[in-house]
């Protein structure tokens, strides 16, 4: 399907819509969300109302991306539970039908921010946005994954180094240029490894513009982009969400140079305790290890998004752009851990 133009749903998704969804009308038409560089996303208009349908990108895949199987058993998982997460209605895993898997879930209406710094909003709307985001984190990280039947969903027991495992080949099957900051964290993270923290839901990419918020009030109605979600070590999951105040805002959209106090952006030091107050936490121990992960995996990932360019299978045109600033963000993470602060 096109991102430049709405397009008409061909004849076999239609019928199997009409199959599969509940109280589905057709004729649909789908139109490609602008966003998103990973599993490509539509608006669904058709004549029994507005859907989401969300799919795996065409061409060759690396190991276990685009997991959008997983997204759909957790969301609806998720359903009823209190965490703040958009209803899904079927999934289809037969290619055949659409090119590739996907699945359709719920609009939910509120407003999306794509810029951390919030511009056009008072100093006080912007302190309570942030107040309902750590609220939200918060409460997705204090539910145990048991009681909404997903103790299967994934393994908390040596998450950590799982995790660092993962991120190494995924960055090894797509680098190109050498990055020596990566050469150096695939090397330091194992020796570093914390204590196991229990094991929670692990989000997986909880950036700002994965969250929609209420339409007036300050409060998240729906986290999304459910792709990398596991069970595992909450912290990592936090580590990857603050990292916005350790790097500059033309390169990962975050806080570095910004008067926070004159914008209503709580320092990293409150937006920490905050959250620890809601998790019943004393402190984050190891916390630079988290953050050096962290801009590790975001790296990583980025390099994934280069190397989908390259092969000129991205989902966003500016992909290209995005998956050059692994190089740079891998150089903040090593400083972190070469001069850890705690």
């Amino acid at each position: 399907m096109s991102a430049a133009r709405p397009e008409k749903l061909p004849a076999g998704v239609e019928a199997w819509l009409e199959k599969h969804v509940e109280g589905y009308c057709g004729p649909g038409v789908l139109c490609k969300f602008g966003f998103g560089q990973s599993n490509p996303t539509f608006r669904l208009s058709a004549a029994s109302g507005e859907y989401v349908l969300r799919s795996k990108p065409p061409g060759p895949l690396l190991p276990k991306a685009h997991a959008i199987e997983r997204e759909f058993r957790i969301l609806r998982a998720l359903d009823g539970s209190g965490i703040p997460a958009p209803r899904v209605y079927a999934l289809c895993e037969d290619a055949s039908v659409f090119g590739t898997a996907f699945y359709i879930m719920e609009v939910v209406q509120g407003r999306i921010f794509y810029d951390q710094r919030l511009p056009g909003l008072s100093a006080r709307e912007r302190a309570a946005l942030f107040d309902g985001m750590n609220a939200a984190v918060a409460s997705l990280h204090s539910i145990d994954p048991r009681a909404i039947g997903l103790e299967g969903y994934g393994r908390s027991e040596g998450f950590l180094e799982r995790q660092v495992a993962l991120w190494t080949r995924q960055y090894r099957a797509s680098e190109g240029a050498r990055i020596a900051a990566m050469e150096e964290l695939i090397v330091w993270l194992p020796r570093h490894l914390p204590s196991e923290q229990p094991g929670r839901i692990f989000h997986g990419d909880l950036r700002l513009d994965n969250m929609i918020f209420h339409p007036t009030e300050p409060r998240v109605v729906a986290l999304l982009d459910w792709e990398l979600s596991t069970l595992g070590d909450p912290l990592a999951d936090f580590a990857y969400h603050a990292l916005v105040w350790r790097v500059d805002a033309d390169l990962f959209r975050g806080f570095g140079g910004l008067d926070l106090d004159a914008l209503g952006i709580p320092r990293e030091a409150d937006y920490l305790q905050h959250y620890c107050a809601r998790t019943g936490r004393v402190d984050l121990p190891h916390w630079d290890f988290y953050l050096a992960f962290s801009l590790f995996r975001v790296a990583a990932i980025l390099q994934g998004v280069w190397r989908r360019a390259q092969d000129a299978q991205a989902s966003a045109a500016d992909a290209a752009d995005i998956g050059a600033r692994a190089a740079p963000l891998a150089a903040i993470g090593w400083e972190i851990a070469r001069c850890p602060q705690s």
